[in-house]
């Protein structure tokens, strides 16, 4: 059997690259590692509250709630300093100078058209694959909530791209990912 110790040290070794890529994709290196270490700092705290088996989808709910609070804190800390300094700075974030093709900044644009919660459920389950129940823990909600979320968050992504209908494709179906 298994002590709390050895649990959280296997789930960690297993589950922190992930958990670094899911931050690294929505904030600084920097922010990231932060943000994985406090991840890990909740899950060592809550280790009674990891779902054996599904760690992973749990670490991703905790890990969007630090970045999250990460970046409220980050934007109190620049409208601060803003505010001291009295000076504009150009919204361009690193995608904006990094990004070429047109297709991917056109989705990004997208993206960032979406409400937050839109945006994060289309992450989660185009970036970092979850399956929908894993989704459904992820975002704390039930499978079929999760399912209705990230249908239309992907009916709005579409209208922003220009796309007329989905012609009812559904990203999830019974379990699989739809083709």
């Amino acid at each position: 059997m298994e002590t709390d110790r050895q649990r959280f040290e296997r789930v960690y070794d297993d589950c922190y690259d992930a958990i670094l890529r899911y931050c690294l994709r929505r904030s600084s290196r920097e922010d990231a590692l932060d943000a994985a270490a406090e991840t890990f700092l909740v899950a060592w705290r809550r280790r009674a509250d990891l779902p054996v088996g599904r760690e992973l989808p749990w670490l991703y709910g905790v890990a969007r709630r630090v970045v999250a609070n990460q970046r409220r804190g980050r934007l109190r800390q620049v409208t601060v300093l803003a505010s001291l300094r009295s000076v504009d700075e150009p919204d361009d974030g690193p995608e904006t100078l990094v990004v070429q093709h047109s297709e991917i900044t056109d989705l990004i644009a997208a993206l960032d058209r979406l409400s937050p919660k839109d945006r994060e459920v289309v992450c989660l389950a185009g970036w970092e694959e979850l399956d929908r129940d894993e989704l459904a823990l992820a975002v704390g909600c039930t499978p079929n909530a999760a399912t209705k979320r990230l249908n239309r968050a992907l009916d709005r992504l579409g209208h922003e791209l220009g796309v007329v209908e989905r012609k009812h494709v559904r990203f999830f179906r019974r379990g699989k990912v739809a083709s």
